[in-house]
């Protein structure tokens, strides 16, 4: 078999023929002498790179008084909504410009 590589960017979703090679690759054995070795500064950034990555998920539960309307909208667009509002409430706290244009209305 050989080895095929495929490079994407943090954050970022393997294509799905990506996935896909990687789930039929799953259904054969592994030959560890096919493995190159992997030096200790790989692994060092390895071990940062997915500490980061878990640092960056954790998610702190909160309880917040919102409009019954505004729940709603969240609401209808399915599973996951939660996770929408968090990343409107992120991108919208790192705009420095809207958060002076709100303040400024209350």
């Amino acid at each position: 078999m050989a080895i095929i590589t495929s490079t994407i960017k943090a954050g970022q979703k393997p294509p799905k023929e990506v996935l896909q090679r990687i789930k039929e690759s799953a259904k054969y054995p592994i030959n560890l002498d096919d493995c190159p070795e992997v030096s200790p500064e790989a692994l060092k950034e390895f071990a940062f790179l997915a500490a980061e990555r878990n640092r960056r998920k954790k998610r702190q539960p909160v309880t917040i008084r919102l409009e019954a309307a505004c729940i709603e909208k969240y609401k209808s667009l399915g599973k996951g909504y939660s996770s929408v509002m968090a990343d409107i409430l992120r991108q919208a706290a790192d705009d420095p410009n809207l958060l002076r244009r709100l303040l400024k209305r209350t």
